[in-house]
């Protein structure tokens, strides 16, 4: 579902290149879950962004079904996003001015491929059902996450990326909000690929890496 080759990437800095990811390779299959991990600016989030097509590497290529992101201008990308990846970032960045089920619905009616049952039944999972007029502003944190994880998966991704989403979140909300998303993830056979800091928030997955001066290394399988 996903795969990247001989991913690397350079910025430029006052005090010259920064070589953050250098000749990455990692695949990623349909209903499995990879979490990434490594310390504070090793690159996780580049990777990621990266693997999403919302930015671009010095060198290699990033395959999504089977479709390389090189061969597709930035409009091209964009409709793979829409249509084939679900995104949840560590803020939760809901529309405020829309209510509950607009926000869930908000991606797939992009992609027009918005289905009022899915939707229902996400909500309830997400344990939202009898809020779907309420604004972001009247939930609370974990609320709130939930509701991104619905709005990523309303689309029926076939792939998930995932950065730090229960960063913002205590314990016991991060728990409850890893559970549901694995669990969705278990149902929809969507391919999950999760960058935390966590080694207790990656234990559920099947895999970890860990990425540590531009190399990435498997350590758990």
């Amino acid at each position: 579902m996903l795969a990247l080759h001989q991913i690397s990437k350079t910025f430029s800095t006052p005090q010259g290149s920064l070589h953050v990811l250098n000749e990455i390779n990692l695949t990623l299959s349909q209903g499995e879950s990879l979490a990434l991990m490594g310390e504070s600016g090793s690159g996780k989030s580049t990777l990621l962004h990266i693997a999403a097509g919302l930015e671009m590497p010095n060198q290699g290529e990033v395959a999504i079904a089977g479709q390389a992101l090189s061969s597709l201008n930035e409009p091209a990308r964009a409709r793979l996003r829409r249509q084939q990846l679900g995104l949840i970032f560590q803020q939760f960045h809901l529309v405020p001015s829309l209510n509950v089920i607009d926000n869930l619905s908000l991606q797939a009616r992009l992609a027009r491929t918005e289905n009022t049952e899915w939707s229902a039944y996400l909500l309830d999972r997400l344990g939202l059902s009898g809020r779907e007029e309420h604004y972001p502003e009247q939930l609370s944190g974990g609320q709130q996450q939930r509701l991104a994880i619905g709005r990523a998966l309303a689309v029926r991704p076939a792939l998930l990326l995932a950065d730090e989403p229960t960063g913002n979140l205590d314990e016991q909300s991060a728990d409850t909000v890893l559970t549901l998303l694995l669990d969705l993830v278990k149902e929809t056979q969507c391919a999950l690929l999760m960058v935390t800091h966590s080694a207790r928030v990656a234990a559920p997955l099947n895999r970890t890496f860990r990425l540590h001066l531009g190399q990435l290394k498997e350590t758990r399988q």
